[in-house]
This record gives C-alpha cells, sequence and structure tokens, in this order.
C-alpha cells in the first residue's frame, strides 16, 4: 500500500549497503524538504512525545491527505520526509489503514533508531493517523 515515492526511499536503502550511508540518505531527504513556515510552527502543529521539537501542518484536498513538517534535528527532519513520502497524496482512509510499523520495517529504520528517537517517531505516526480519521 506505499506510495511510489515511499518505494523509491526503499529501493535507495537497498543499494545502500552500510546503515551509515542509509543515515545519511534519511538526513538528505530531510535537507530536500522545504522548510515549515515560522507562522505554522504553533502549539498547534507541535507534536509531542519527541526528544526534538517537530511540528506536522496536515492538509487534505480533494479528499487527499498532505503535511509539511519540520524539525530542529536533522535526522528527525529526514523522518518526517520518510513520513510524507509514505502518506502524501493517500486518501483518508489509506492513511489510517497504512500499517506504518511494517512499512518502516522495510528500511530497517526501527533497528537503528534511539529509543527517543522511535518514540517520537510514534508519536509523529498517531498524530498523522488521528488527523487523518478525524476527517472521516
Amino acid at each position: 500500500m506505499a506510495s511510489a515515492a515511499f518505494e523509491e526511499i526503499v529501493e535507495d536503502f537497498e543499494f545502500l549497503e552500510d546503515w551509515e550511508d542509509r543515515y545519511r540518505h534519511v538526513i538528505e531527504q530531510g535537507k530536500a524538504m522545504e522548510p515549515l513556515e515560522e507562522a505554522l510552527k504553533v502549539p498547534a502543529t507541535k507534536v509531542d512525545g519527541c526528544a526534538s521539537q517537530v511540528w506536522l501542518h496536515p492538509t487534505i484536498t480533494d479528499g487527499r491527505f498532505h503535511f509539511d513538517g519540520e524539525s530542529d534535528a536533522l535526522i528527525v527532519r529526514g523522518l518526517i520526509a520518510v513520513l510524507r513520502s509514505l502518506y502524501n497524496g493517500l486518501t483518508l482512509a489509506e492513511v489510517v489503514a497504512v500499517d506504518a510499523r511494517a512499512e518502516l520495517e522495510r528500511l530497517g529504520l526501527n533497528e537503528h533508531l534511539s529509543a527517543q528517537r522511535s518514540n517520537g517517531l510514534r508519536a509523529m505516526i498517531e498524530r498523522i493517523r488521528d488527523t487523518a480519521a478525524a476527517q472521516l
């Protein structure tokens, strides 16, 4: 059920054998994102449960889910980019149906993130799913 953009990341990860290279790739994905407007960095868009500062700004257009995000940590910004590739463009029902844990396991992220980063990633996924579910 993963998007084409997420499948590209999976393919890139298969090509990158070393976890440090994969880690750098995630960071590069984050660096390639447009920064979130300062006006959108408000308490309503801030994600609790993350060790670093994280903001997610969702929009729903024509029944399709999209979000932009920002973090003050490079790796977390990269994780936001990975989540954007997983969720952006899906219908609300598809967003809720995505098994994010299984999809992210395909990247091997679970084994290489600290407990705090894993908790933050779960918090971001929960926010995304809750936002989509509330609009169904």
